[in-house]
């Protein structure tokens, strides 16, 4: 569903945390940054895939990731997923759908037979200079390290 392409330079976010600090790309600037987006805090798939991030996050971080997780939750909801889950990275609440529109996640789709308007499941990991190096669409939450690692750059 995204419009954005691999080497592609990644658009700006801009919001707030799940504590209320500004949350900006440009925070991560000369970092790789797994930037994730998903449906809803506290659902099975998006817990897993959550989890699965966190077990792996160690690894990530050794390989010089950091992770956002976005979607379109309030910054209340994402403390009560970090608290619940343990997760040790941010969550940005785009209540406003600022960030999933500009990096083309947010729009229709089908949902246990029903048509309706959401986050589509998709990661993009950028790279130090803010290019987007990786796009993947289809994820697997309970591999989904596993799938970003894969098809690192060498």
């Amino acid at each position: 569903m995204t419009h954005l392409k691999v080497g592609d330079e990644a658009p700006a976010i801009n919001g707030v945390d799940q504590d209320g600090k500004t949350l900006s790309l440009e925070q991560y600037k000369g970092k790789k940054v797994i930037l994730y987006f998903y449906p809803r805090d506290n659902t099975p798939t998006c817990t897993t895939e959550a989890c699965n991030l966190r077990d792996n996050y160690e690894e990530l971080t050794n390989l010089g990731y950091d992770v956002i997780g976005v979607s379109d939750d309030s910054a209340k909801k994402h403390t009560n997923f970090i608290n619940k889950y343990e997760l040790p990275f941010r969550l940005l609440a785009d209540t406003e759908q600022k960030t999933l529109n500009a990096y083309g996640v947010w729009g229709p789709k089908k949902f246990m037979g029903r048509d309706l308007i959401g986050t589509h499941r998709t990661t993009f990991v950028i790279d130090e200079a803010g290019k987007i190096e990786q796009i993947i669409a289809k994820v697997k939450a309970k591999e989904h390290t596993k799938q970003i690692l894969e098809n690192a750059p060498a």
